[in-house]
């Protein structure tokens, strides 16, 4: 069941929004050559509890941290390790999740750590302009093919693939709601946008082949033929006019 969410409840996502963002925003900032990713663990930690928010992921299924630190070829869940040390040339998607006073916000971003190759900057750009891309046409009225549409033509337009086997998604008092956002379909098609729909979008988009497989650890999403992937989110809310996203400072 999809649930629409009241004003007052969307204030409250804008809230723990905000604080997603300012912490992707620290970590943007700290995540240099040499740091490790446990090292942004705990600084995200501290700007998500500071500001009297829980972080959405520890022990979420399982989840041993608060953030995902996914490093090159790895997509998405990659967890935190202080044996994991950054260094230049790296391409890190960096996803944060907190909860204020019941109510989720959900990003990511991928930057790049000092010079990084020129493929590895268009699939940046191309994966936050597939993000903004979908946004643009989140709109009461049209449908959830639309979103997934936008994004898997404007990846494959430029020369990438999406990944295929893991979605966006519904996003409120619960970390994963109704509907599943994938990032292919065809536009015109799946359920109608209606204000108060909050959803998290989020690209993922490979330099290679779309398959993907998980690492041993039970968590770590890679690409199957080890190329590059690059990961941006957003948690918006669908509103009588453009979306509004709530993730950002």
């Amino acid at each position: 069941m999809i649930v629409l969410k009241s004003p007052r409840e969307i204030e409250l996502m804008r809230e723990a929004g905000r604080i997603v963002a300012l912490t992707l925003a620290v970590l943007a900032e700290k995540a240099k050559e040499g740091v490790s990713t446990a090292q942004l663990e705990e600084w995200a930690e501290e700007v998500i509890r500071k500001n009297k928010a829980i972080p959405s992921f520890k022990g979420y299924r399982g989840y041993p941290a608060s953030i995902c630190v996914s490093v090159n070829e790895e997509v998405v869940h990659g967890i935190p390790s202080p044996k994991r040390i950054l260094k230049e040339g790296d391409v890190v998607s960096i996803d944060v999740g907190a909860i204020y006073r019941g109510y989720h916000g959900d990003a990511a971003i991928t930057i790049g750590i000092g010079r990084i190759t020129e493929e590895a900057e268009k699939l940046i750009e191309v994966t936050k302009g597939a993000l903004e891309a979908a946004i643009s046409v989140a709109k009461a009225g049209n449908r959830l093919g639309d979103i997934s549409w936008a994004i898997q033509s404007y990846a494959e337009k430029h020369g990438f693939n999406v990944v295929r086997e893991y979605t966006g998604h519904g996003i409120g008092r619960y970390m994963h709601e109704e509907p599943q956002v994938p990032n292919v379909g065809t536009p015109g098609k799946g359920v109608l946008l209606k204000p108060g729909m909050t959803l998290a979008l989020e690209p993922m988009v490979v330099a290679g082949s779309w398959e993907v497989e998980v690492l041993p650890d039970g968590w770590t999403v890679v690409t199957k033929d080890k190329s590059l992937a690059a990961h941006f989110e957003h948690t918006i809310a669908i509103t009588d006019g453009d979306a509004e996203i709530l993730t950002k400072l």
